[in-house]
């Protein structure tokens, strides 16, 4: 990121210690970390919220894209018609809505089922 060689470094550090102290280096580098701790913690929020605002315009682009297309195809090929065949089941009549609602209806819930565990047959 800075593109510090080790010479720039130990220049740094050098200055450091004359400058700051050997005894006070210690906590003025806890010290700095700390900063940059909090620095990265924004820089983090600050991404993450810029990243859900970008997805948030893209999902709402294709949104856009998708209820043109919807648009378009609903337009191609109109609603079905009464005159189309409808799909029957294969194994007896057709089922009105009102059949499929109530046929399981009638069955009794708690009837045959018992309590203890089925026995196990003699090898």
């Amino acid at each position: 990121m800075f593109d510090l060689s080790i010479s720039e470094i130990a220049i740094i550090v050098i200055i450091a210690i004359v400058v700051i102290g050997p005894k006070e280096l210690p906590r003025a580098l806890a010290t700095a970390g700390r900063w940059m701790a909090k620095a990265r913690g924004v820089m983090g929020n600050f991404r993450t919220g810029f990243d859900a605002m970008v997805r948030e315009a893209e999902l709402q682009e294709m949104e856009k894209k998708w209820a043109a297309e919807n648009e378009r195809i609903m337009l191609d090929h109109p609603t079905v018609s009464d005159d189309e065949p409808q799909m029957e089941p294969l194994d007896g009549p057709p089922i009105t809505p009102s059949e499929s609602d109530t046929g399981q209806a009638d069955l009794p819930l708690d009837e045959g089922v018992s309590e203890k565990p089925p026995e196990k047959p003699d090898p």
